[in-house]
């Protein structure tokens, strides 16, 4: 049995929220470049260089790379022969709190959804735990702002569904949202399991790399024809039209009931950010 202290927990995730709210994953700067240099439109490549030069200036002035930094999203994979001494939540919402008080990023949780006040702290955060074989701790934080999560979208479709009709919800999404994410986006698209888990597996599919498709070659393929149906719609980057309205498609699918076909939408902005370390 290893043992982790409450404490490397909070140190861990202190650190997580502030290097995913300055530095956006390699791939995903990487692909916003490489979509300047292809863009056909002038207005989209001029928006395009200037996020580039965005992620630059946060690099090197050590800010955040966007004003909404967002709801902490935590996903802990907690191996089964791991001792946490202490309170894991609360060490992990200690590590949120000193992340945005100690970071300066913007505080943007509210105490009530209806009564609101906001908590001062960011705190408490989203956590998704799991157990899983072995003797190592996996945290992943993924800051989410909600100009994006507020396009987000559920569907219950029935069995009789098809790709297709799928590929069409996913570009009816995009279009209503329009320019609300500040395209270019990234869909983490959850299909299969139950209501509440399709939601998570397209929140987890957006902490995917942009680089890596579903392992499945079937649903490889359906990334690609959602990403080209996505940037068929001409929203383009910041809704000003283009050739690049999204990034990238991730999929996650899991077993569902013989009477069911749920589908979730999770939308991300171009600075879709997530950082990942293993104890």
């Amino acid at each position: 049995m290893r043992e982790i202290a409450a404490q490397e927990i909070t140190d861990v995730i202190e650190q997580l929220c502030v290097e995913a709210n300055r530095v956006l994953p390699a791939d995903l700067e990487r692909l916003i470049g490489e979509r300047a240099a292809e863009e056909t439109g002038e207005p989209a490549r001029a928006i395009l260089c200037d996020l580039c030069r965005n992620l630059d200036a946060a690099r090197e002035m050590a800010i955040p790379i966007c004003q909404d930094t967002g709801m902490a999203v935590v996903f802990a994979e907690v191996g089964q022969e791991v001792r946490i001494q202490g309170d894991f939540e609360a060490a992990v919402n200690e590590g949120v709190r000193r992340g945005y008080v100690d970071g300066l990023l913007r505080c943007s949780v509210v105490q009530d959804p209806l009564r609101r006040g906001n908590t001062g702290d960011n705190t408490p955060a989203i956590l998704h735990t799991r157990l899983v074989p072995g003797d190592r701790l996996t945290l992943t934080v993924a800051p989410k702002g909600f100009g994006s999560e507020n396009m987000s979208r559920l569907k219950m479709f029935t069995p009789a569904a098809s790709p297709e009709d799928i590929v069409a919800f996913v570009r009816e999404t995009v279009e209503l949202a329009g320019a609300n994410p500040c395209p270019p986006i990234v869909l983490g698209v959850g299909i299969g399991g139950d209501f509440e888990l399709c939601a998570m597996l397209a929140k987890k599919a957006l902490c995917r790399d942009v680089s890596q498709r579903n392992p499945d070659p079937y649903y490889a393929a359906l990334e690609e024809r959602m990403l080209a149906a996505a940037n068929a719609t001409g929203v383009g980057p910041q809704g000003f039209g283009g050739d690049t309205t999204c990034l990238a498609v991730n999929i996650e699918a899991y077993p569902t009931h013989i009477a069911g076909l749920p589908v979730a939408v999770n939308v991300g902005c171009h600075v879709t950010r997530h950082k990942t370390v293993v104890l």
